[in-house]
């Protein structure tokens, strides 16, 4: 039984539009078009209010929900199937530093309530201590994270685990506003937001570690938003770090949990696994947990660069889901027309998606109008992503054309500076518009330089490619 037979109230997500006569709907990651009937209409527009729906929703909200269109509306205050006493905390544990014992005394306190805690020391440098009700697992040589989770896992006899990394500060209803999302008994992962928790710098202001901090108060990788997500491959949210995971002890384990020889990128390939096995995944940025920022240059630089080395891995392990970029192919000609200098080729190729939408959407009501929309954010943020990527993933390439061309200097420079500048903007972080150009330039730097690391190592360039897929389909 999945959750919308318990579950009668939802939330649109930001992508949701029901335009004219409210008889068609377009939403979801990737976007698609869903036409209703009467009933469906009537459904659509309980939706939109947060109301409780009538019987025989089920068809049309089980669409809606795997194609990321809505999102469960649950709180904390809500009865589940499912207490803190049904969750088993598991901490991989490398305390290398007094520092890291101090986090990992704090994170056990901080799991107060839950079945049991298990804290797994992958052949720490500084045994690590804990109290009695804690089960300490020590291996014997350093192993990994995937490896520590995993021999945690092996001593779970809840229905509900939680992988809890070291680095990481749970607040008090962190786990609890995850707990009422397991009603879907199809749920094999829930995952909170990770903020970053800045407040250890703000002592030193002025310092490299203080920029970094605000840096990563508005750009970490562990950081996914404010928006709740299911999570799928090539989806808006693709992915989350298992800084905070609340799983489904069945889920995990029927995928024979992380694989060991991955040492960075085994989260991303076990949830990938998790959802090719049928189950559903969850972001819940209504559960907050924080996590230190890098505390030196050279670490940020680092994190980064092992973040970009696990592409190819992931790429080779789950075809097609790894790709730097995810635009229409029409859209890719466009930018690539006006990059060229040829921006009246550019604005023709642009004009003809609308009209090659509108052909597709001919049963929607004003259909020149919503193509002319969607075509023209669909380009608009096609050129976003492909200026991300040409100074993260293919900065090489950027540069090696940068050097012989004017004009391939000109592009380079517009799509380093235009996002960077238009996102501290937006955002205003507290930090000067310089320095967040500099941090930016240096993390999209540092992962694309590990990204093409482990192409090479792989000889696979497939992390490097495109996905130049066609419009948003009608849901079927």
């Amino acid at each position: 039984m999945d959750l919308v037979t318990h579950q009668h109230r939802f939330v649109v997500d930001p992508s949701w539009r029901r335009p004219n006569d409210g008889s068609v709907i377009f939403a979801g990651s990737p976007i698609k078009m869903f036409r209703l009937g009467a009933g469906g209409k009537n459904i659509a527009a309980l939706i939109e209010a947060g109301q409780a729906l009538p019987d025989g929703h089920q068809a049309l909200t089980n669409r809606l929900l795997d194609s990321g269109a809505i999102h469960p509306l649950v709180t904390f205050s809500e009865t589940g199937p499912y207490t803190l006493k049904d969750v088993t905390v598991v901490i991989p544990a490398f305390v290398q530093s007094q520092q890291d014992a101090t986090m990992l005394g704090d994170l056990i306190q901080q799991c107060a309530g839950v079945g049991r805690i298990i804290v797994v020391d992958d052949a720490s440098r500084h045994a690590p201590t804990a109290p009695s009700h804690v089960l300490v697992i020590t291996l014997a040589t350093n192993s990994g994270p995937g490896a520590a989770r995993n021999t945690g896992l092996g001593h779970v006899a809840t229905p509900l685990v939680a992988f809890v990394d070291l680095d990481v500060a749970l607040s008090a209803t962190t786990l609890t506003e995850l707990l009422p999302l397991f009603v879907d008994t199809k749920l094999g992962v829930a995952a909170p937001r990770i903020r970053c928790d800045d407040s250890g710098v703000k002592t030193n202001p002025g310092t490299i570690a203080d920029y970094i901090a605000e840096y990563e108060s508005t750009r970490s990788p562990l950081d996914l938003g404010d928006v709740a997500a299911r999570i799928a491959p090539g989806t808006r949210v693709s992915y989350v770090p298992t800084a905070v995971w609340l799983c489904r002890t069945e889920a995990i384990r029927g995928v024979s949990g992380f694989d060991v020889e991955m040492r960075v990128g085994e989260d991303v390939d076990a949830l990938w696994r998790v959802i090719a096995a049928g189950w559903h995944c969850r972001y819940a940025p209504n559960a907050l947990a924080t996590h230190a920022p890098r505390p030196t240059l050279q670490d940020f630089v680092q994190q980064r660069r092992m973040y970009g080395r696990s592409a190819a891995a992931l790429a080779a392990r789950h075809q097609g889901a790894v790709a730097p970029v995810r635009v229409s192919g029409y859209s890719a000609g466009a930018w690539l027309l006006v990059a060229c200098g040829l921006p009246f080729l550019g604005l023709l190729v642009g004009a003809y998606t609308v009209v090659a939408l509108s052909r597709k959407l001919r049963v929607v009501p004003n259909a020149m109008q919503e193509s002319l929309r969607l075509a023209g954010l669909g380009n608009l943020h096609a050129g976003r992503i492909l200026a991300s990527a040409i100074t993260r993933t293919w900065w090489p390439i950027a540069l090696l054309l940068a050097i012989f061309s004017r004009r391939a200097r000109r592009v380079v420079l517009v799509c380093a500076l235009a996002p960077a500048m238009h996102e501290w903007w937006s955002q205003r972080p507290a930090i000067d518009p310089l320095r967040y150009l500099a941090l930016r330039l240096i993390d999209d730097v540092s992962y694309g330089l590990g990204v093409w690391e482990g192409a090479i190592a792989a000889r696979s360039a497939e992390a490097l490619m495109p996905d130049l897929s066609s419009w948003p389909k009608r849901d079927s």
